[in-house]
């Protein structure tokens, strides 16, 4: 059972053209316990509807280091009707700075990690009870 925590989405610049972006930050509990993290971003005014995340699992105790932790950087888009995740490079990603949620990896190395289907799975929670990702795509 997932059960995400929703932050207050915040409003930033876009990186790319400058127009008003959201910035997500939601934490994800797995039987109770702290799961995963993500953060995503998406801009309404971009031509193409895209939700770019970065999603991080493995130890999130208090002095758990990132080291204990691995990450994903996917891309969300609607196409025709049908819910799209690409699993991207760490470098083609708006999130491949981000450190604390470890080691981002690349897309060869994150598409046959054996968490990769946990990734997947929370993706499936992110456009089906994100409320504002939700809203994005409508």
């Amino acid at each position: 059972m997932i059960d995400i925590e929703f932050e207050k989405p915040q409003s930033v610049t876009c990186d790319c053209c400058g127009n008003c972006a959201t910035k997500l930050v939601r934490y994800v509990f797995k039987d109770g316990f702290a799961y995963a993290v993500y953060l995503a971003s998406f801009t309404p005014d971009h031509y193409d509807k895209v939700v770019h995340a970065v999603v991080g699992l493995g130890k999130w105790g208090e002095d758990a280091p990132a080291t204990e932790r691995t990450a994903f950087a996917i891309r969300i888009w609607n196409d025709n009707n049908q819910w799209a995740v690409s699993v991207l490079d760490r470098d083609d990603s708006p999130w491949g700075s981000v450190e604390f949620l470890g080691r981002i990896l690349d897309r060869e190395e994150a598409v046959s990690h054996p968490w990769i289907s946990e990734v997947f799975h929370i993706t499936d929670h992110m456009v089906a009870k994100d409320q504002p990702i939700i809203e994005y795509f409508e």
